[in-house]
């Protein structure tokens, strides 16, 4: 009995230690700069979040956030860095549903318990954009020659098991068969269509804003319930016959699993303070993307839903 109870106060003093240390590191934090990885390379939608939410977020947090790109296996590559690395708040990652749609297709070994969510910032559904020089200008002669040649229509993507790659699944699955043309540099993908390497493009509109506004870009079908409000001749997939919808891409800032409460809440209030100033609004207004920030545990919800909702997906 002696034994067990200088083990129970062993274990009480350890617990006690532990409980000190995470309030000094909370007390303290941040008193270095916080690095954020963005899990996809320069110049994608993704990046320029990042860097913005980098920027916005130096002033509350008083400290500098150094951007580095840590792309590649769709999103998963930077997950597992920000996943490894330890959960003291000195490492942010973007999360973005692309990435958790390629968790349900086998791809990678992150999962959303590994992470917490800080805030989704930003949400917008996908479209298909055609050049504006090419030989299918509307939704319905674009499936129309695919139905006649499969696989002629190829598509430019972010990846492999993202919510592109489902969305031209499902397409597959009533007879629109596209080929999947996958690009990890973002910069790529964008001018892959307009210069004649792909019939098409699956991307958000904010992410392509400049190709749309200078006439090179023209979409299609926009992946939705609801026709877009800032393209409203646009038709949805539905209007077309094929629903398919709640895809949408969205974006958060997330840390490692585990990483103490109090770090979790200086950094959501860092958040806070970033989505409601006035060059936040402006970014997300010129990106079509602008969303009422999720938090907390319906941010982690959002994720899990989101990874189960392409599994179901993927098993029809």
């Amino acid at each position: 009995m002696k034994v067990f109870g200088k083990m129970a106060v062993g274990a009480a003093l350890m617990t006690s230690a532990m409980t000190i240390s995470g309030a000094a590191l909370a007390q303290g934090y941040p008193d270095r700069p916080v690095e954020l990885i963005v899990t996809f390379g320069p110049g994608g939608g993704a990046d320029l979040m990042g860097r913005t939410m980098a920027q916005l977020m130096e002033g509350p947090l008083g400290v500098s956030i150094p951007v580095s790109n840590v792309g590649g296996a769709s999103g998963n590559a930077g997950l597992t860095q920000l996943r490894t690395n330890p959960a003291d708040g000195y490492t942010m990652g973007t999360l973005i549903s692309l990435t958790v749609a390629s968790w349900a297709s086998g791809l990678g070994d992150n999962k959303p318990e590994d992470f917490e969510v800080i805030a989704v910032v930003q949400s917008s559904p996908s479209f298909l954009f055609v050049p504006a020089s090419g030989d299918h200008q509307t939704a319905e002669a674009l499936f129309a020659f695919a139905q006649e040649n499969p696989g002629a229509i190829t598509v430019a993507t972010s990846g492999y098991g993202t919510q592109d790659d489902v969305t031209l699944k499902l397409l597959a699955n009533a007879g629109i068969e596209m080929e999947n043309v996958p690009f990890q540099a973002p910069a790529e993908r964008y001018a892959s269509p307009i210069g004649g390497h792909t019939s098409a493009i699956y991307e958000e509109p904010g992410d392509v804003a400049q190709f749309i506004q200078a006439g090179q870009l023209t979409p299609v079908v926009v992946f939705s319930a609801e026709r877009h409000p800032e393209f409203p001749d646009v038709p949805t997939s539905a209007e077309l016959g094929i629903d398919i919808s709640g895809l949408d891409n969205y974006r958060s800032i997330a840390v490692a699993a585990g990483t103490p409460d109090d770090v979790v809440e200086k950094l959501a209030q860092a958040v806070a303070t970033a989505t409601a100033s006035d060059e936040w609004q402006a970014f997300c207004t010129k990106t079509y993307s602008c969303i009422t920030p999720v938090t907390g545990e319906a941010a982690q919800a959002m994720v899990s839903d989101f990874r189960d909702l392409i599994a179901a997906q993927l098993a029809n």
